[in-house]
């Protein structure tokens, strides 16, 4: 297993949202805070970015071309080429808050979440799917900060992220209706950071072939790989820098793992310590393979 630089210091607050686009071998993820969405290829090593004016919670393809983003309180669309965003959707219009981290299920529906503004633990955020006919519906709230989603195999799971409380949440998955079985919603929580103590906050969230979890340790320097079923640690990678973000697999046969990190109100002393802060990673020879990531149908 390896852990290299791929590009150094990219990211000026916190890195986030890695997407692998399949169709042009194309790696997109955000600088949230700093507003910005890039792009890098495989083939050609070329990065591209393009500066926005408000915070970016993600970057996912759109089916009918194009890209939809998470722009401030909105879903809006992205055309790479002339940099234009338009709005798609407004949530969360009585509170302050701003839209985080997104996927799509199979179906090409996008879930995605919220944050308040003002960072807290009172739960101003909350979850939320766009269907593919511009429907929007809350699904949760009093989400303090909104991240990490994915879906096992067979579309019958879904996890979640809650990452305040810490906790990692798994429920039952329609996948013909978009929905989650309310039985699970905020009581199956199957891995508990603050219990565990030693991994910082859970944040980005992606998952591999064998339906195990990669969970990036916000503080805790650490992508790792848990069993859903058990909550046992199976493997961890730990990364020249505190702040891990995100993870994706990716790469021709995906089997290649792209890391977000950040640096935002990182103390003198940690960037000292930790000088590839804000870095984005690549780590390979894992010996397991990630999932095709959807794109937006809408």
């Amino acid at each position: 297993m390896s852990v290299e630089v791929l590009l150094e210091n990219v990211f000026t607050d916190i890195g986030e949202g890695p997407h692998w686009d399949e169709a042009t071998h194309t790696l997109y993820f955000v600088d949230n805070i700093a507003q910005r969405v890039f792009s890098w290829n495989y083939k050609t090593k070329e990065v591209q970015k393009i500066q926005l004016d408000k915070y970016v919670g993600f970057i996912i393809p759109r089916a009918k071309n194009g890209h939809v983003i998470g722009y401030g309180n909105t879903i809006s669309a992205l055309d790479w080429d002339t940099k234009n965003v338009s709005l798609i959707t407004e949530v969360d219009t009585n509170v302050a808050t701003n839209v985080n981290d997104a996927k799509c299920d199979a179906r090409g529906r996008l879930w995605f979440g919220t944050l308040g503004v003002e960072i807290s633990a009172d739960g101003k955020g909350s979850l939320f799917c766009l269907y593919t006919d511009g429907t929007v519906k809350k699904q949760m709230e009093k989400i303090a900060i909104s991240n990490g989603l994915t879906w096992t195999c067979d579309n019958k799971r879904m996890y979640y992220i809650d990452s305040i409380p810490g906790k990692v949440y798994g429920m039952d998955y329609d996948i013909e209706t978009g929905t989650f079985s309310k039985t699970f919603n905020n009581t199956k929580v199957i891995i508990d950071f603050k219990a565990i103590g030693t991994l910082g906050f859970p944040d980005g969230m992606t998952i591999d072939t064998e339906d195990k979890l990669w969970i990036a340790c916000f503080n805790g320097g650490k992508i790792v790989r848990f069993d859903p079923d058990t909550g046992k640690q199976l493997k961890s990678i730990d990364f020249p820098a505190k702040r891990i973000s995100s993870c994706c697999f990716g790469g021709p046969n995906y089997d290649e793992l792209f890391v977000t990190c950040g640096r935002m109100a990182a103390p003198e002393e940690e960037l000292k310590e930790f000088p590839l802060s804000g870095s984005l990673f690549r780590v390979t020879g894992l010996g397991v393979k990630g999932l095709k990531a959807s794109v937006y149908q809408g």
